[in-house]
């Protein structure tokens, strides 16, 4: 039996998110895997996937802040607003000022409201945006709240007309940087889209500390790989450590006082040191929000 943890993916490019949780799956020998969020394609990256009962964590780790580096291509505008759509309009971005740039990147840093491409997979009345503007359809997205904390110039390249910026962007989940990409060409008056993509950081996890897919690595190392449960609550959550009466009181779904400060999400440790389950703690008192099955392989 697979040993429950979180696993962190360097995605290459060309597999679907979809695809690497299938090949984890047969890798890993069982159902029990999925992510905290996917990545197009065309992007590489880090991705987080929890199997056995950490898919429970994911819940907690899909909303985290994620940071990315990226090329911004300025002078052309695509319907995708990536490089893997068509080019709707074109314009000459050779003689753009650095000044104006740092301005409409300015523009763009910050608590905005974002527009997301219609090639997302937001839902539109039950159906995925992508696949209604795959089909010709007109979709307008409303615009919504975003933070992006930082939007750098990393290096440029001119190509003819157009201009490249390399680029790293920190953002809220729920952020678009394709709708950056296109937002700042539009600012600029010349169109942008996204030629390339990397995410580096999800919340306290690194690319650094991932591993590429199955077929680079070998199974048995995948499963040495993974991450304890215990540890990654303990990078995300407070954490209370319990005795065998609390912690077999909270699997019976009681309340119980516990001495940790009140907060929505609080990791409860037993006292063989492994994750039991999380919990809210309101005046002192905490309530189950899952626990941990006690039978299943840990580390």
């Amino acid at each position: 039996m697979t040993r429950s943890g979180i696993l962190l993916l360097d995605k290459p490019q060309g597999p679907t998110s979809h695809d690497l949780v299938g090949m984890t799956r047969r890798a890993l020998g069982t159902r029990r895997v999925g992510h905290a969020g996917t990545l197009d394609p065309m992007a590489t990256g880090l991705m987080i996937l929890g199997v056995e009962s950490s898919t429970r964590l994911l819940t907690y780790l899909v909303g985290l802040d994620k940071e990315y580096t990226a090329t911004i291509r300025l002078g052309q505008a695509t319907d995708t607003d990536d490089t893997e759509g068509s080019v709707v309009s074109s314009a000459d971005a050779s003689a753009l000022e650095e000044a104006a740039i740092t301005s409409a990147i300015a523009g763009l840093t910050g608590d905005i409201l974002q527009v997301p491409s219609s090639f997302s997979a937001i839902k539109v009345d039950g159906v995925r945006s992508y696949d209604r503007a795959r089909a010709g359809e007109e979709v307008a997205l409303v615009a919504r709240p975003v933070r992006v904390s930082i939007f750098e110039v990393l290096a440029s390249r001119h190509e003819g007309a157009l201009l490249d910026l390399d680029v790293r962007v920190a953002v809220s989940s729920g952020t678009y940087v394709r709708a950056l990409a296109r937002d700042l060409g539009a600012a600029l008056g010349v169109g942008g889209h996204l030629t390339a993509l990397r995410r580096t950081i999800v919340g306290p996890f690194s690319v650094a500390d991932a591993v590429p897919p199955r077929a680079e690595v070998a199974d048995a190392e995948l499963e040495a790989r993974l991450l304890d449960p215990a540890d990654v609550a303990r990078r995300l959550f407070p954490v209370v450590e319990l005795d065998a009466p609390e912690i077999t009181a909270l699997a019976q779904g009681k309340r119980i006082p516990v001495a940790t400060a009140d907060a929505p999400v609080v990791a409860t440790i037993g006292p063989d040191r492994r994750l039991r389950g999380l919990v809210s703690v309101d005046n002192g008192i905490a309530r189950v929000l899952f626990n941990f099955p006690t039978a299943e392989v840990l580390p």
